[in-house]
């Protein structure tokens, strides 16, 4: 029994021990510049709400938070590189739907885990994708595209931004809520997919609310239907897909958030979380945010856990039911 109590008393003065360490940690916290890796190129809605965030905490903290480029391979470079990074507060990883929830759906393999190398910090956004036409298609509305899909099975085609791209997948989601066979076109972005539609190569595309808004405002494109639960402000007048076709349960959103090395100290994530949420209160960042059509999410790192399990657990069965790989 003495020899008992001895043991239990060294592990509770250990974990003291930790805690006041990582308290300690966090406290000296941040000491040196901060490196925000990005799996994506510049000027795309995950590197300008990375750079306004990081701005902010770059203010909030006096030490430089540096947005680090690093586009390639669905993601997988720069996911990598945070997986193997030192688990110190100062390698972060803007985190995305294509590398952290679709990737694990349609590869094999991959060089990290989503669940195991990353330790959530925060949800910042999910960015809604618009389903578009030309302003001249004889589509008038998101009915009548799935009517004529279902009239000519395999005729009627929709850009993604890409082979396993969140609009790959989401075309596949409506394939099978809607009971239709639309083919899939993909394109190197959205950019291009926009391209073809407005030049009616293709017959719809679905780009995020950044990439498509502006062709929509301009009158170049019809927007059929938003891909989130509810209508986006900024497109008062566009139904949701539930609205347009009757049915309960369609979403299908971009989303970005912020995850360090699996490791890092929990106190180090809080005081992440606390300032990253701080920022999304901000009335002139939430308002830059919002003109791209994203949504302000926020929330614990709990929570973007809970969300990332959710997301993992759809894609995958939407991959396996469409036989989606990338192998």
């Amino acid at each position: 029994m003495h020899r008992f109590l001895r043991i239990a008393g060294a592990l509770a003065f250990c974990g003291a021990t930790l805690t006041i360490g990582q308290a300690a940690q966090a406290k000296e916290w941040p000491a040196q510049p901060i490196r925000v890796v990005l799996p994506y190129p510049p000027g795309g809605a995950s590197d300008v709400t990375a750079r306004l965030l990081s701005a902010r905490l770059s203010q909030a903290w006096g030490e430089s938070v540096v947005v680090e480029n690093r586009p390639g391979a669905n993601g997988i470079i720069a996911n990598e590189a945070v997986a193997k990074a030192q688990p110190d507060g100062y390698t972060v990883l803007m985190a995305n739907l294509g590398p952290n929830a679709i990737n694990p759906a349609v590869y094999g393999k991959l060089p990290y885990d989503s669940l195991k190398d990353f330790a959530p910090v925060v949800l910042v956004t999910t960015v809604p994708l618009i389903i578009v036409t030309a302003a001249n298609s004889p589509i008038k509305d998101l009915r009548q595209l799935i009517a004529m899909a279902k009239a000519k099975p395999g005729q009627i085609t929709y850009g993604s931004a890409g082979n396993g791209a969140g609009s790959h997948l989401a075309g596949e989601l409506l394939n099978t809520m809607a009971g239709v066979k639309m083919s899939h076109v993909p394109y190197k972005g959205d950019a291009p997919s926009l391209t073809d539609v407005l030049g009616q190569q293709i017959n719809i595309a679905l780009p995020t609310a950044l990439a498509g808004m502006p062709h929509v405002k301009s009158g170049k494109l019809r927007a059929l239907a938003v891909t989130s639960k509810t209508r986006l402000p900024s497109l008062p007048d566009v139904p949701t897909v539930d609205e347009a076709l009757g049915i309960s349960g369609y979403e299908a959103v971009s989303w970005g958030g912020f995850m360090v090395p699996n490791g890092t100290s929990q106190a180090i994530i809080a005081k992440m979380n606390a300032e990253f949420n701080k920022a999304l209160q901000d009335p002139e960042i939430r308002d830059k945010l919002m003109a791209q059509g994203a949504q302000i999410a926020g929330g614990t790192p709990e929570a973007f856990n809970t969300f990332l399990r959710a997301e993992l657990s759809k894609w995958k069965r939407v991959a396996d039911s469409a036989k989606v790989r990338l192998d």
